[in-house]
């Protein structure tokens, strides 16, 4: 079950919230250093960590599952999120560049056509990156945090469901080392937690990031696309 729309934004606004976008963002800006004309999709909850891209892709949307639920975004300007089928995406195939998912795969109700979309709208040069909850980490066992809900995945995991569903890891990164209390001191401390990777302890690690490329030599011929709806949002920014 997702968790819905209100609960995600609420948690960001709170100060450990904030600290975790920081955190995230920040690892996620260090894999895509480069996004210049590129298209750019968040699926899932996104909008914390699609900003440093807005102003260098050449499109950057937020696509929001209906089981969630879809709030405006940006705060100033035209809105450019779209709700979505998870398992029916509407984006033309070979149209997304980078396609980063966040509490989007760990409530998923069908991971595999979800994957399977993602696979057919990504470029053959693009690029998925999935944000899940680390199974092994604290996140995951404390539900006042998203990353508390849902099906937790351990490095292991994540990447034999990426072969499975056609893709091929290219880069992991551990993230959120900061423990997920409320507590003022800690989000304050949140750079020094964040030192624990360089030791190699991904066991505290709350969230466990893969980069993955498509496996286009293995793809069977795929199904004649259904036309499909494009959102306002979408449709506006070009896609």
């Amino acid at each position: 079950m997702r968790t819905d729309v209100v609960d995600l934004r609420d948690f960001y606004a709170t100060s450990l919230g904030q600290a975790a976008r920081r955190i995230v963002r920040t690892r996620l800006r260090d894999i895509w250093p480069d996004v210049r004309g590129m298209t750019v999709v968040g699926l899932g909850y996104a909008t914390p960590f699609l900003a440093p891209f807005r102003a260098e892709a050449a499109r950057a949307i937020a696509a929001m599952p209906a089981s969630q639920g879809v709030l405006h975004w940006p705060h100033e300007g035209p809105g450019l999120t779209a709700l979505i089928d998870e398992i029916e995406l509407p984006f033309p195939d070979l149209s997304i560049d980078r396609l980063v998912l966040v509490h989007y795969l760990e409530t998923a109700e069908q991971v595999r056509p979800l994957m399977r979309e993602a696979w057919r709208v990504l470029t053959g040069e693009g690029r998925l990156m999935v944000v899940a909850p680390n199974r092994r980490g604290l996140w995951a066992r404390f539900e006042h945090t998203p990353f508390g809900h849902g099906r937790p995945y351990s490095q292991g995991q994540l990447n034999r469901l990426l072969r499975e569903c056609m893709f091929t890891p290219t880069r992991t990164e551990m993230a959120l080392y900061l423990p997920p209390v409320s507590w003022r001191v800690a989000p304050a401390a949140a750079p020094a937690w964040e030192r624990l990777r360089a030791w190699g302890l991904s066991t505290f690690a709350g969230v466990v990031m893969v980069e993955a490329s498509k496996q286009v030599y293995a793809a069977g011929p795929l199904l004649k696309a259904r036309r499909r709806a494009v959102p306002a949002a979408a449709s506006r920014a070009g896609i």
